[in-house]
């Protein structure tokens, strides 16, 4: 392939055309979208160009074909019938909770390939891969002005293993730019700093786009770079030069209007926006932005919009470059030669949007419209993203959540314990819990933290508060967790930072925190207030995922709201409020405070940020980004290029995945009698699946590591042993929220081991049905596998003998790991599920597939049959002939390693 591939002229050679400088000279060349002189391309939505670029740089006949670029052009057509096409994305995004999973990988390949006798050194990534170590920051100390040396202190003693071993791969493997911890959330960052919106590389030119192993990897979205989330496992094929297979998407096309009123956040807009796309139906598609009221819309808007794709279901929202993207790259410390490169570039190749030119009509697959001045303050909650509450009919909301029935939107309190009041001492004063109370308020999340405006405003909001009198409860844990060094230097430059202090929200990281579950704990008189009572206690944070079990297991009602919003509710102390009409409290001057009272103007925080944002700030906070710290610089780094495991580790351990392997893939697998380990019904999300949070005192994965040695006090989270897999498999399905049929109505990680009736753990039952030679199936309902993009969902269960999953319908990156890492996807026919066809789980099943790979095709009927002769049709959810490959292979990385195998013999 090499040899043709080397002697045949590029496809596309004749539309490759140079791009002058104004001064003389050339950018560099480019292929040139205008040249092909198709008038298809012109109505073509600007996302699905930047999928036509790649497809014909990267056409070689082979990986990419001129037919898979004919379908792209013919889009219109194409896209609704469910068209395959490959893609190359021009990097890989990962932070360290994936990150280091994916070096595990990376290493374990090498040693696989050295004992296939290949040269081992050839497993280099061949993408650039951006690697951000973000994700550590656990809550320990909060409320102190020592909190961020603190618990950065304390995450270097707990990963000092974990950060050393990533040191290691950012020289083992070349085109792999490391990030050391403390520098700031993976996506802002990556919006700040690592997006290029333009590559410039051996004198080519093309659009950036990526591919990130967290689901928020969208946020880059904002500032016109295609990106999306995918599961770890696809990641690393794209490193190792593998083109994602996908199916061309629909387009939504979303126009906004008008502009946002006096005192309403970008929070409200991406709450809304939100809620609005959930309802049309975005899931497996592109949105894309247009219209006049995008001029209105700041990039740090955009991106909060673009964050939160995957809470709307989408795979992108996507905001083509124009004159607003080209001031943020200024402001954000691009050098101008750089961005008048990119502007030319897009300009050149009909990328670029003039909203000072009249606009051609793009063709959209669906449209949407909002007017942005009909957008309300509002916050999500208490257990989905999507389940928008209106701030005035937040109360109201509130006690209905309380009668209803345990749900969604229900805790089925009964009404004679709503009004209940739990007394208690906290260090030394009297102390009060309701249901409602707020026990963690976080300024958290990439979401929002990357926004100056909301940022700068609720440091107005604590300003204000101060100077009335008012002050937060000592109770409830507050805490301020930046995306990024530049948001400390413009709060420090405003002079607003001493306010958020005086409120408690000191400084405890940069990184993710509560947002991912590492709130650390709660005050152990609070907890156990909660606990010995039954209090429906409250998080708010400044989030983008607030589903059950996730920001805190005492916290059952969890909210997100805009920063300015989570000082509020920290200063009222409860959700259960009317802001419009009951006050949040008493002034120093007796007089009761309302929330009108601090709240600021839309012109106040404008100002703020128009003299305390600037372009310096960017620049040193990212100059210095890749010198590290003292601590990161100390760590060791061995200058093996393999790695040498150490078989005590209880972070970093060899995985099984290539073990015994050969060079002859090994086919189909066939199912047979298999029993259910577990019978969910809908929304089985990605928490409650993968290994997340802290590992609880009497968990399996507890026990592995008592056995080893490891205190209570050094568990550390799962997040945190994501390269031990023997940890990660323990931690599969062992979410304490988890509900599954078995049980009748019980709650928690335990579930039947069919043929004796034990109730054991989900991992004891695992491993007790692979000790007794059976494979395993799980059923489930709708939306399985939604939720953040996390490869251990589904290598985890991979590792527990689950050889299929049956569900209703399947998260698309979720659905994707299954078959990347072998794993049967099949949905039940339309109208059908297991209750309606009568399927306890206590059945064995027979999924009856070819045995030869050539005689399975992409989507077709499985007949299932069970012994007690029931026999039901499933669709086949290998989606593409290359996943069909994949699974043949057992997997898509011993797919890689045969291919590179075969490559150099």
């Amino acid at each position: 392939r090499d040899t043709l591939k080397n002697s045949t002229e590029h496809a596309y050679s004749n539309i490759l055309t140079s791009l002058p400088k104004p001064e003389g000279g050339e950018y560099g060349k480019f292929y040139s979208l205008p040249a092909l002189n198709d008038p298809r391309i012109d109505k073509l939505p600007y996302s699905i160009r930047i999928l036509l670029e790649s497809a014909i740089r990267n056409c070689d006949g082979f990986q990419v074909t001129k037919n898979d670029v004919e379908k792209i052009i013919d889009w219109e057509n194409t896209s609704p019938k469910l068209a395959e096409i490959p893609f190359k994305p021009a990097r890989v995004l990962l932070q360290d909770f994936t990150g280091v999973p994916a070096v595990v990988d990376l290493a374990a390949m090498r040693d696989a390939l050295a004992k296939l006798g290949s040269d081992a050194n050839k497993i280099n990534p061949l993408v650039p891969v951006d690697l951000v170590i973000d994700h550590s920051v656990q809550v320990d100390v909060a409320r102190s002005s020592n909190a961020l040396q603190s618990n950065m202190e304390l995450e270097f003693t707990r990963n000092r293993e974990r950060f050393g071993f990533l040191k290691w791969g950012s020289t083992a493997f070349q085109n792999m730019l490391v990030v050391p911890p403390g520098s700031g959330i993976v996506h802002q960052v990556n919006l700040e700093y690592l997006g290029r919106v333009v590559f410039n590389t051996d004198g080519i030119m093309y659009p950036d786009s990526v591919v990130g192993t967290d689901s928020h990897t969208t946020m880059i979205d904002g500032l016109g770079v295609a990106g999306w989330g995918v599961g770890g496992i696809e990641a690393e094929a794209t490193m190792l030069g593998q083109p994602m297979s996908m199916v061309l998407p629909g387009v939504v096309g979303f126009k906004l209007t008008g502009k946002l009123r006096n005192g309403v956040t970008a929070t409200d807009l991406v709450l809304t926006v939100t809620q609005m796309l959930r309802k049309h139906g975005v899931v497996g598609k592109f949105v894309e932005f247009h219209g006049e009221g995008m001029g209105k819309l700041s990039l740090a808007d955009r991106a909060t919009i673009a964050n939160m794709s995957p809470e709307y279901g989408a795979t992108m929202g996507f905001f083509p470059v124009d004159h607003v993207t080209l001031d943020y790259l200024r402001l954000t410390g691009r050098s101008d030669e750089t961005v008048s490169m990119i502007e030319a570039y897009l300009r050149a190749n009909n990328m670029f949007v003039d909203y000072n030119e009249p606009q051609l009509e793009r063709v959209y697959s669906s449209y949407l419209a909002l007017d942005l001045d009909e957008v309300e303050p509002c916050i999500s909650g208490p257990k989905r993203p999507h389940d928008r509450v209106t701030l005035k009919d937040m109360k109201s909301d509130w006690h209905a959540c309380l009668d209803n029935k345990v749900g969604f939107k229900g805790f089925a309190v009964p009404k004679e314990q709503q009004d209940k009041v739990v007394k208690f001492d906290f260090n030394g004063q009297p102390a009060e819990l309701k249901h409602g109370s707020v026990v963690i308020a976080a300024i958290t999340s990439c979401t929002n933290t990357s926004n100056p405006s909301v940022m700068l405003g609720a440091a107005l909001v604590a300003k204000k508060a101060c100077e009335l009198g008012l002050e937060v409860k000592p109770w409830v844990k507050t805490s301020l967790a930046p995306g990024s060094g530049v948001v400390t230097k413009y709060l420090l430059k405003s002079g607003l930072q001493e306010y958020f202090n005086k409120q408690g929200f000191h400084l405890v990281g940069y990184g993710c925190t509560t947002c991912i579950g590492n709130s650390g704990e709660l005050h152990e008189s609070v907890s156990a207030a909660i606990t010995e009572n039954d209090v429906v206690a409250a998080a708010v944070l400044s989030g983008n995922r607030n589903f059950e079990g996730r920001v805190h297991p005492l916290t059952r009602a969890n909210y997100l709201a805009s920063p300015p919003l989570v000082v509020a509710y920290a200063l009222a102390g409860t959700v259960d409020i009317d802001f419009e009409k009951e006050p949040i409290g008493v002034g120093k001057d007796g007089k009761e405070v309302f929330f009108r009272d601090i709240w600021p103007t839309t012109e106040e925080i404008a100002e703020v940020v128009q003299s305390s944002v600037l372009p310096d700030m960017f620049k040193s906070t990212y100059e210095a980004i890749t010198k590290g710290n003292p601590m990161w610089n100390e760590l060791p780094v061995p200058e093996a290029s393999l790695y040498s495991w150490d078989s005590n580790s209880t972070y970093i351990h060899e995985p099984p995945y290539f073990k015994d392997m050969t060079m002859s893939p090994p086919g189909p697998h066939a199912v047979k009698n298999a029993y259910c380990l577990l019978n969910f019904g809908d929304s089985i999300t990605t928490d409650h699946i993968s290994p997340a949070g802290s590992i609880h005192r009497d968990s399996p994965a507890a026990k592995y590591l008592l056995e080893r040695g490891v205190d209570r006090k050094d568990f550390n989270s799962y997040g945190s042993r994501r390269g031990n897999d023997e940890v990660m498999a323990r931690g599969t399905f062992a979410n304490i929220r988890i509900v599954n049929k078995f049980l009748g109505g019980e709650v928690g990680p335990k579930t039947i081991h069919v043929p004796t009736g034990e109730k054991l753990s989900v991992f004891d039952a695992a491993t007790k049905y692979k000790s007794e030679g059976h494979d395993t199936i799980i059923l489930a309902g709708a939306e399985y596998g939604s939720g953040s993009s996390r490869d251990w969902a589904a290598k985890g269960p991979m590792l527990l003998g689950v050889k299929a999953v049956i569900s209703k319908s399947f998260e698309r990156i979720h659905r994707s790991n299954l078959v990347g890492m072998g794993i049967i996807p099949l949905c039940f026919k339309a109208g059908e599920d297991a209750d309606s066809l009568g399927l306890t789980g206590h059945e064995r099943y027979t999924i009856n597939l070819p045995t030869d790979v050539s005689e399975i095709r992409p989507g077709q009927d499985v007949t299932i049959t069970t012994d007690n002769d029931k026999s039901f049709t499933c669709i086949l959810r290998f989606d593409t002939e290359v996943e069909l490959a994949y699974y043949n292979h057992g997997g898509i990385l011993p797919y890689v390693i045969r291919n590179m195998a075969a490559a150099q013999n």
